[in-house]
């Protein structure tokens, strides 16, 4: 068959994006030709259409008069005539892409779930009917878990959410990343759908350290002796990367530091007196409300090193006119500790990049993974399940937790075995569990329906 795989942008970090790429593969390796159409590319190959991205004004315009209040557009009158205006010129877009390529089935990300974009959406489920193509819709978030989404200024938007987040019809299939999403679907919109968990490709080459990566660590100011704690999300409020800033100010304590100074490492290294724990932030800044501006505050008051990489890293390596960009995977083939506190995920992409890294985790245990992960048994160092959040929205926990996860951590990374076992015990599960093949399976299934 001929594929549409369809998202307001591919070729980065985020986990939209990754997914996405991972169901083209292996559709592809199952014989389909497969075709990206999204409002920008990163790094990928597809079909752009710049209407379509995450910073279109005319569809951040409307967004914030659709869910905030009438702002640029007086009434609902107005506002609904700029969304047929839009989603008018948009379905022209998909109608001539789609018959060019010859398309026979459209699997959109998110464009009828997340509620981001009414225009895209309606655009793109009129393209559909007239066209009577069939869909896998793919199911990443959905608008009512999203404060930003569940408020519609009027009745226009209101009566759009509910026909099209997402459709109903034979045409459409409906898959979701996690069990909790699957029960909420159901309820609300009375439809069925199969959990297809994000997967890695756990029968790939490892990651290792070759003639482009060597000097990761200089171009990025850090030093041999300094241990890396990787951070490999995008950086917004929900991945409470606070939390990790806070375990990491425990372990920098004097009173851990005389345990760690002179220690040997895993890897043979000694762990120094002039030798500092630096949290890299390798992800996308998507925060609107100074989200990264605290967390620097956050690390300067606690004494924590952040090394901001976004410009470094991508999904991929390439050039710019200054300097080489390395891949997302360089930075895991140089990260000695995985951080990953998210307080909400669909599902847990980053998670499972670690555990292919063979890399020891801190994790906050947020629903899903409690739902859909934990119960695989993977070995991980857990902040517990409880939060609170301050006046600024910044999360916190129990300090007493800190204390004895930083016991934990200097455990593992003093001990090679521990961490070489630790590492060993989760790939095997992630190979089981949650690898490419498993995709594959219900891919199969998926299509054949």
């Amino acid at each position: 068959m001929r594929i549409a795989l369809c998202h307001y942008r591919i070729g980065e970090t985020d986990g939209v994006s990754l997914e996405m790429d991972k169901w083209k593969e292996i559709l592809e390796e199952m014989g389909h030709e497969v075709f990206m159409i999204a409002g920008s590319a990163g790094t990928a190959e597809g079909y752009v259409i710049p209407e379509l991205g995450y910073r279109y004004e005319e569809d951040l315009r409307i967004e914030r008069n659709a869910y905030v209040a009438f702002r640029e557009y007086k009434d609902e009158t107005e506002l609904m005539a700029a969304i047929e205006k839009a989603a008018a010129w948009l379905e022209s877009r998909f109608m001539r892409i789609f018959q060019a390529l010859q398309i026979e089935l459209v699997i959109p990300n998110n464009i009828f779930s997340l509620g981001r974009s009414l225009p895209t959406a309606l655009a793109l489920y009129r393209a559909i009917e007239k066209l009577d193509l069939p869909v896998i819709c793919h199911h990443h978030d959905f608008h009512w878990e999203r404060a930003n989404f569940s408020k519609p200024t009027c009745t226009g938007v209101a009566e759009l959410l509910k026909k099209l987040y997402p459709p109903a019809g034979e045409r459409y299939r409906h898959v979701v990343i996690n069990h909790i999403a699957q029960e909420s679907l159901k309820k609300r919109k009375g439809y069925d759908s199969t959990v297809v968990p994000n997967v890695f490709d756990f029968e790939g080459e490892p990651w290792t350290i070759d003639e482009y990566n060597m000097d990761f660590k200089e171009k990025l100011g850090l030093r041999p002796q300094d241990l890396i704690f990787l951070q490999a999300t995008r950086v917004t409020n929900r991945k409470a990367i606070e939390l990790a800033i806070d375990q990491i100010a425990v372990l920098n304590e004097e009173r851990f530091r005389k345990d760690w100074v002179g220690k040997t490492l895993y890897d043979g290294r000694v762990f120094q007196a002039d030798s500092e724990i630096v949290l890299l932030l390798t992800g996308m800044i998507e925060s609107e409300d100074g989200y990264e501006k605290r967390l620097a505050l956050r690390g300067q008051e606690k004494g924590v090193t952040l090394r901001w990489a976004g410009e470094w890293v991508e999904y991929s390596r390439t050039n710019t006119e200054t300097h080489k960009v390395y891949s997302l995977w360089d930075a895991y083939v140089f990260a000695d500790f995985i951080t990953y506190p998210s307080i909400w995920e669909g599902w847990g992409n980053q998670f499972l990049e670690g555990v292919f890294a063979e890399k020891p985790i801190l994790i906050f245990e947020y629903d899903v993974y409690k739902t859909d992960i934990k119960a695989a048994g993977f070995e991980t160092i857990s902040l517990g399940d409880v939060y609170q959040t301050d006046d600024t929205g910044m999360a916190w926990i129990d300090p007493v937790i800190y204390e004895t996860k930083a016991k934990e951590i200097l455990a593992c990374l003093t001990d090679a075995e521990l961490y070489r076992e630790m590492g060993k015990r989760n790939f095997e599960i992630g190979l089981q569990r949650f690898s490419h093949t498993n995709l594959r399976k219900i891919l199969i299934q998926l299509m054949e329906e």
